[in-house]
């Protein structure tokens, strides 16, 4: 816990534990624009969240989850998650998914920068929009609105937590483009990071197979035939 406190030195609806260890280096380095679809293809396919859209533009992100779990339309937890930041950090936010108030704007944005955080995801909502869209921080979220949120706590920072579908723990790898946002457990990165690599050749390799008009044209009806369709 921080500064050494325990569970039962928090008062009720508050927790911050410590930051997990900083991805920062080889991993940040090695999926930095990687494509989100073919993180999730490496873990399954059903991997990442759902209705997250970016507000910045198409820059890419890749960074290491501080997780947030705050009362919806509350922010004072977010504000405390930015003091504890170390570059090279992700917000990654749980506001239940509640769109009536935004939990970050362009002040905050301002802060997170300055602390050297290199991106946002938020199961709520945003404001400010026009700042967001320089794209010097990336940011995703459910939605925006003109809205401000409330100061008044709790929450909890540094806590496992689902963010709009999406599995995260603190100290995950997030991975984020124009599709959408993954997160991958640090125990699980060079296992993930062979299989990414194996699916971008493969699909190198068919590319340059479909230019050159060399794709086999029977490999689906094979497909078809080993499922019982008659072809």
């Amino acid at each position: 816990m921080l500064n050494g406190s325990s569970h039962g030195d928090w008062p009720a609806g508050y927790l911050i534990n410590p930051c997990a260890p900083s991805l920062s280096g080889q991993w940040h380095e090695a999926f930095e624009g990687m494509p989100s679809a073919i993180v999730s293809d490496s873990l399954g396919r059903n991997a990442g969240g759902l209705g997250l859209k970016p507000y910045h533009g198409l820059r890419h992100l890749c960074g290491t989850a501080l997780t947030v779990r705050v009362r919806p339309g509350d922010n004072l937890m977010v504000l405390k998650a930015i003091q504890m930041a170390r570059p090279g950090d992700v917000l990654v936010i749980d506001g239940s998914a509640d769109l009536s108030r935004a939990v970050i704007g362009g002040i905050m944005r301002a802060m997170a920068i300055k602390a050297g955080i290199t991106g946002v995801v938020i199961n709520g909502a945003i404001r400010d929009r026009e700042e967001w869209l320089d794209g010097e921080l990336p940011v995703y979220a459910l939605g925006y609105v003109h809205r401000g949120p409330s100061t008044d706590g709790g929450g909890e920072i540094n806590v496992p937590l689902v963010c709009a579908g999406m599995l995260v723990n603190p100290g995950d790898l997030i991975v984020g483009d124009a599709d959408g946002v993954v997160a991958v457990r640090a125990e699980e990165l060079p296992k993930i990071h062979a299989r990414c690599t194996e699916l971008l050749d493969r699909e190198a390799a068919i590319l340059k197979a479909v230019a050159s008009d060399d794709l086999d044209p029977t490999r689906f009806d094979e497909l078809l035939r080993s499922k019982g369709c008659p072809i």
